[in-house]
């Protein structure tokens, strides 16, 4: 079999790494937030006691597949392809890490602070899907992208089936009631 070339193992990892946006999205929207999903992904929703959540076996379940496929593409078992598409896996899974996990939810300490348009956006579109404490009625399910932020909190002010967190310090909202959106934005 031919080598294959470093222009087509870079595209395929990139093209991976965008692929693994809708991946997600799917995921996090119809696995995760569903019955059997949200058992695991629950605990996401909630205030995390300790290090680890219940939610952080996905990782583990989402990182399998990338294993594989390295392995397999490094010992000529699936070809070079397999170990370029593990990679891009492994990479997306790296930016979610660093990403969700650090620069939202701060579980490694760090002094970044989101200033670009793309990058408060991105943030504020994950706080708004936090703002739900139920498993339907979320917005927002990817990582990498997510739609503008006042369409989000349209979304989220007429969804019947949110249940809103209400913001530290103030009692819970009525989502059946809710006119103002700016109560979304606290709780990441």
């Amino acid at each position: 079999m031919a080598a294959m070339s470093l222009i087509a193992g870079l595209f395929l990892f990139v093209g991976t790494v965008v692929v693994m946006e809708a991946v997600a999205y799917a995921l996090h929207r119809w696995v995760m937030h569903s019955r059997l999903g949200w058992t695991l992904h629950q605990s996401h929703h909630r205030e995390r006691k300790g290090w680890f959540e219940r939610n952080d076996l996905y990782g583990i379940l989402f990182a399998i597949p990338s294993v594989l496929l390295i392995h397999g593409g490094m010992h000529d078992r699936l070809g070079e392809w397999a170990a370029w598409v593990g990679a891009g896996i492994a990479f997306y899974g790296l930016i979610y890490f660093g990403f969700h996990d650090v620069i939202v939810h701060g579980r490694i300490a760090h002094r970044i602070v989101p200033r670009s348009a793309y990058f408060r956006r991105i943030v504020q579109a994950h706080k708004l899907h936090h703002a739900v404490e139920s498993r339907d009625g979320a917005v927002s399910y990817g990582f990498i992208y997510a739609p503008p932020v006042e369409r989000l909190k349209r979304q989220l002010g007429a969804s019947r089936k949110a249940e809103v967190r209400a913001p530290r310090g103030r009692p819970p909202v009525d989502s059946a009631k809710a006119g103002s959106t700016d109560r979304h934005e606290e709780r990441a």
